[in-house]
């Protein structure tokens, strides 16, 4: 039996998912002979911490700023007789991958290293890969069957503040650097760790309006649970709790974006019938509020 010298190789990679399309590096032609895509990533230097090399190697193969999870798989490899540098070797490889994400308006992927593994990077649908139209190394569908969206929580408080008759109620458009951008929802937003509900919902109204409110009584308890590319560019399996209260700002009251370069660029006295008619589009948490009036 022929014995091959020993190499064994220690990696790091990163799943990256935008909504239907996952990013990929193509091998050099000096790597494989034909077509082949990985994930973005490779060797870590003697000394250097897995995450720090993954979103190097993500740099110098697709030219994007990376940032990658805390939590990784590890996945093993043993390749007899793999020809490495021009030799024939007993490869042992270790592949260390993370969730990873680019911001939203990062730029396409372009390959910058020069006379190395990969040459070309790009955004390819994650149907053709697992189809096979795209040709990938085993790693790639092997992690894509491991990979779960991030799982987030988060517990937000919301104002339900109407005024006049026929009536209007108070509500903030979604800018682009949230999701459902465009769409309009009650004011508020996420209470942060240690914070009153109520004292959270005054410094939101207070941001996305610019209006002093006092809040009053709980009136529900919403959710919504789905999976999205986040603001950070993080694909996420996001569950949203929201508390909804009632409260009440000056009748003469106008409200103005206060907050800068966050997920509101509007706010507005909306009429109640728009809602109810479907002539403005609003998130499933309104319709929530204004039905518990209803009920009333």
């Amino acid at each position: 039996m022929i014995r091959f010298p020993r190499r064994q190789r220690v990696a790091a990679y990163a799943v990256i998912v935008r909504g239907d399309q996952i990013l990929l590096s193509k091998l050099a032609p000096r790597v494989s002979r034909g077509e082949l895509w990985t994930l973005p990533g490779g060797g870590l230097d003697h000394g250097e911490d897995p995450r720090d090399a993954v979103v190097r190697e993500i740099r110098e193969e697709t030219g994007l700023e990376a940032s990658v999870g805390q939590t990784a798989r590890v996945y093993s490899a043993h390749i007899p007789g793999a020809w490495r540098d021009g030799q024939q070797v007993d490869a042992h490889a270790l592949r260390i991958v993370y969730d990873g994400w680019v911001a939203p308006d990062a730029p396409e992927p372009h390959c910058s290293e020069e006379d190395g593994s990969t040459v070309e990077a790009a955004w390819i649908p994650i149907a053709d890969v697992l189809s096979g139209a795209t040709p990938v190394v085993a790693m790639v569908t092997e992690a894509l069957a491991d990979h779960e969206p991030f799982a987030l929580q988060r517990v937000a408080a919301y104002a339900l503040i109407q005024r006049g008759e026929p009536g209007e109620v108070l509500l903030t458009r979604i800018s682009a650097r949230g999701h459902h951008t465009g769409a309009w929802t009650l004011p508020g937003g996420g209470v942060d760790h240690g914070e009153p509900p109520a004292k959270a919902l005054a410094r939101e109204v207070q941001e996305e309006c610019g209006l002093a409110c006092e809040v009053g009584e709980l009136l529900d308890v919403d959710d919504t649970h789905f999976s999205g590319t986040a603001p950070s560019g993080r694909f996420e399996d996001y569950h949203g709790i929201h508390l909804i209260f009632s409260a009440s700002v000056p009748a003469d009251a106008e409200p103005r974006v206060a907050e800068v370069d966050g997920t509101t660029d509007a706010a507005a006295w909306i009429p109640v019938a728009d809602v109810t008619d479907g002539r403005v589009e609003v998130l499933d948490v309104v319709r929530a509020a204004l039905a518990v009036t209803l009920r009333a």
